[in-house]
């Protein structure tokens, strides 16, 4: 199956009773490899793209978001490789003939940069200073592209549309931003909001990680897009960042209360349990990891 434009309420994977199928795990949905990438328009001009990713022996999608106007195209968020970013390009193409000018680097993960070469020369990137000193120590090795930093909010204007490019504050990576498209009120919130997959912590910030999710709750939204999992209706989506954001306060009620019993980081690792989180994807592999970095948080030795 090559990869098609749904409508924004397709993608979502159903019961026999007429209940949506909650979960990051394609399997468990009934999708396999063929059914990707995935192009959901949520609204006229913008499109999620939903690609498939491994984590050891579990798959899960990455999302980024594009939106077309007669001046160019922005996306927010590239993917894991120069070949899936090609990709993506590539399907762009298909919808609009114009160029892509801007790029939001959302994460500055390599699960969101790595295939960033990908994009047409002389994009212009829109970045947090923090994320874009991670950028100059790797992917750009100091050699920054065009670029616009951004502090707190930046209002682009490109084809008679606005796009709010916004630091809610620190979360997945503590450079996370937002691309806010107000008239839509849609927000794509990248790896910010991981829908059904496990709190990923390795440089979070877990308490204001809680803070940037209900700054986002309180803005005028229908539609958050996730950074990862899948691209639900509005409802949905709204239902499950709230389930999300619950999902951290969770981790970090089991990082507190093991750390005030005086248990040592790597037996809590191990002692550590989730409730109903322990079925959620890549729990495997960042359960740890995210007890690791809840025991920094309380320790005070996160970065200031």
């Amino acid at each position: 199956m090559t990869s098609r434009i749904l409508l924004a309420v397709a993608g979502v994977a159903w019961l026999a009773g007429g209940q949506v199928v909650r979960t990051g795990d394609p399997i468990k949905r009934g999708l396999t490899a063929a059914d990707f990438p995935r192009v959901q328009k949520l609204a006229e001009g913008v499109y999620s793209y939903e690609q498939l990713r491994s984590a050891g022996d579990e798959q899960f999608t990455t999302v980024s978001l594009f939106v077309t106007t007669n001046d160019g195209v922005l996306v927010a968020d590239g993917q894991g490789s120069v070949a899936e970013t090609k990709r993506m390009v590539d399907e762009i193409a298909k919808i609009t003939p114009r160029p892509i000018t801007h790029v939001v680097v959302a994460s500055d993960h390599g699960d969101h940069t790595a295939g960033n070469s990908a994009f047409p020369h002389g994009v212009t990137y829109l970045i947090h200073p923090t994320s874009k000193a991670v950028m100059d120590a790797g992917a750009w090795k100091g050699a920054a592209p065009s670029h616009l930093l951004v502090n707190d909010r930046t209002i682009l204007k490109l084809g008679g549309r606005e796009i709010h490019i916004l630091f809610l504050g620190r979360a997945h990576t503590g450079g996370d931003l937002s691309v806010h498209l107000p008239a839509e009120r849609i927000l794509f919130m990248s790896e910010a909001y991981l829908n059904r997959i496990f709190p990923a912590m390795r440089s979070a910030f877990p308490s204001e990680w809680v803070k940037t999710i209900e700054k986002a709750q309180a803005l005028n939204v229908d539609r958050y897009v996730p950074g990862h999992g899948f691209v639900e209706t509005p409802a949905i989506l709204k239902e499950e960042l709230e389930t999300f954001k619950q999902a951290i306060v969770k981790v970090i009620a089991e990082g507190r209360r093991l750390h005030k019993s005086g248990v040592p980081v790597e037996t809590a690792v191990t002692q550590a349990s989730f409730g109903d989180l322990e079925d959620w994807t890549i729990r495997k592999s960042q359960g740890a990891v995210a007890i690791r970095r809840v025991y920094l948080e309380l320790d005070g030795k996160l970065p200031k």
